[in-house]
């Protein structure tokens, strides 16, 4: 079994590092006054378990009969087939028909359903920024006629990626990136429960481990887990280095080098290619600066790139925003 599921929180309270967000959640519930909802953030900061117990505090035992989650991205990428081989959808899904309108189909489908003993349901979409335009715009007019008696919760890690009339409509939440405090002492915890069945690591190990999640907490946990079953701590730092990293550091290699352009063609192609969000690559390109560059008006200039995103401005924008900005600090 996987750790990810065993360490699964199961309430708003056990999420960590998102105490306002969850403060925010808890009174809704205790009201049950819900807008529509986007719960955005990078990968690993609790977004999908956030959205699980928010329904478990909202509708108590009831929360899986009034709660309908579907895997956009798998929806988008798979195309008809995936519709096919879901049994949730086989009794609405029209073969005859192409894949928007099926998708439209499926939605006021679940939309229609009259939920129990509440006034409302919920109708989560994960990785929300795989609706393609389409079906965000059918999306749009099917949150304006249910909303009566449906409450839409969006996750995603890009919510660039959404049309304004979605965003409009919603009440973002940003889950941010989890401090390696946290993550330290959340693996700690996971070690006194497991060190005595595996292979034992340090706290300098479980230190690396911290740094190679980069907030990730869904991460970091695949990765003590790994480092516990096969006794390789020293070595998952290295192991953990990810294709992305390197395009990171050889974006700012570009940039040092006077080709700016070249730096934004690689940095976008972190979010295009790669499907980072932009706070994702301003992560990235704050590990390298931390290792091979250590200037304060680097660190001041991704300080305010950052915190521009977090505030849902336009991450290309910011991103090339960022990097025309710093060229002139590079000797």
């Amino acid at each position: 079994m996987l750790w990810t599921e065993q360490f699964r929180p199961g309430t708003l309270d056990e999420i960590i590092g998102q105490d306002q967000v969850m403060r925010h959640l808890s009174r809704f519930a205790a009201s049950k006054t819900v807008p529509h909802l986007i719960l955005t953030g990078p990968h690993g900061t609790g977004k999908s378990v956030a959205a699980e117990c928010f329904a478990k505090a909202l509708y108590g035992e009831n929360w899986e009969q009034n709660t309908s989650v579907f895997p956009t991205a798998d929806v988008f990428l798979q195309g008809k087939a995936f519709l096919e081989q879901d049994e949730r959808f086989l009794h609405v899904y029209q073969k005859s028909q192409s894949l928007i309108t099926n998708f439209k189909y499926v939605i006021k489908w679940y939309a229609s359903m009259r939920p129990l003993d509440a006034e409302f349901k919920l109708i989560v979409f994960e990785d929300a920024h795989a609706l393609t335009r389409d079906a965000q715009q059918a999306l749009r007019r099917i949150m304006e006629r249910t909303s009566g008696t449906c409450r839409f919760i969006l996750t995603t890690t890009n919510q660039s990626a959404l049309i304004p009339s979605i965003t409009s409509r919603c009440l973002p939440l940003f889950f941010a990136p989890l401090g390696q405090d946290l993550v330290l002492e959340k693996l700690r915890s996971i070690k006194d429960q497991q060190n005595q069945d595996y292979h034992p690591c340090s706290d300098d190990e479980l230190d690396l481990i911290a740094q190679a999640a980069q907030g990730d907490l869904r991460r970091a946990i695949l990765l003590i887990q790994v480092a516990l079953q096969t006794g390789r701590c020293g070595d998952l730092f290295h192991i953990a280095q990810s294709e992305t990293a390197t395009v990171a550091d050889s974006a700012i290699a570009t940039l040092k080098a006077g080709d700016a352009k070249g730096a934004v063609r690689k940095l976008e192609s972190l979010m295009i290619d790669y499907g980072l969000s932009g706070s994702e690559v301003f992560s990235g390109i704050r590990s390298t600066i931390r290792r091979e560059y250590n200037h304060p008006d680097l660190v001041i200039a991704l300080a305010d790139a950052e915190y521009r995103t977090r505030h849902a401005n336009n991450e290309f924008i910011q991103v090339s925003a960022f990097a025309t900005g710093i060229q002139g600090i590079f000797p």
